[in-house]
């Protein structure tokens, strides 16, 4: 193969792994029954004008499995925090005791439970386009180079290869949403 192809081929895989890490950002952000920071890391708030991070501007802890606790650096924050959390519509009231909020996290009923595994089944739809819309880029330009001088073997030899990366991070992506529908719908 040529070192066209072996570009085109390498640049393939890296940005299917990047639509795999995305894949596993977002359904690290889904709730599964026990508290997790990462649930709260989609929330902007307005830190003078400017919307900033939730955990640049507190510290965001698990209290226990079904409790988070997040405490402002600076105590004016307190209630711009807990409208953020408000806003962001992700199902949980703010507790505001003055010093702290609590976020408890109630148990999951069996109908948002499977509310949830649509979404991690949606999430998971979107990662496996994202690579398969890679391998047909991939695949158009090694079709590219063969019309300007690439062996057909090379070019068989290559959409092959990208063919074969591509079986391997759609079952990367049916596994993980295999994992996340487990976890969530264990009680």
């Amino acid at each position: 193969m040529s070192e066209v192809t072996d570009m085109v081929i390498d640049d393939a895989g890296n940005q299917m792994k990047k639509a795999i890490s995305h894949l596993e950002t977002e359904l690290s952000r889904i709730r599964a029954g026990k508290a997790n920071t990462q649930i709260l890391d989609g929330i902007n708030v307005d830190y003078y004008g400017s919307p900033t991070p939730l955990n640049q501007v507190a510290n965001v802890t698990v209290t226990d499995a079904r409790t988070l606790s997040i405490q402002p650096w600076e105590k004016p924050m307190l209630a711009v925090i807990e409208r953020a959390i408000i806003a962001s519509n992700i199902g949980l009231n703010p507790q505001n005791d003055g010093n702290i909020i609590r976020l408890f996290l109630p148990p999951l009923t069996e109908e948002r439970r499977k509310e949830l595994v649509k979404r991690v089944n949606g999430e998971g739809e979107q990662a496996k386009i994202a690579v398969r819309s890679i391998r047909r880029d991939a695949i158009e330009q090694i079709k590219k180079e063969q019309k300007e001088g690439l062996s057909e073997d090379a070019a068989k030899d290559a959409e092959a290869e990208v063919q074969a990366l591509t079986d391997k991070h759609i079952a990367l992506v049916d596994q993980h949403c295999k994992d996340k529908d487990k976890e969530i719908m264990t009680i």
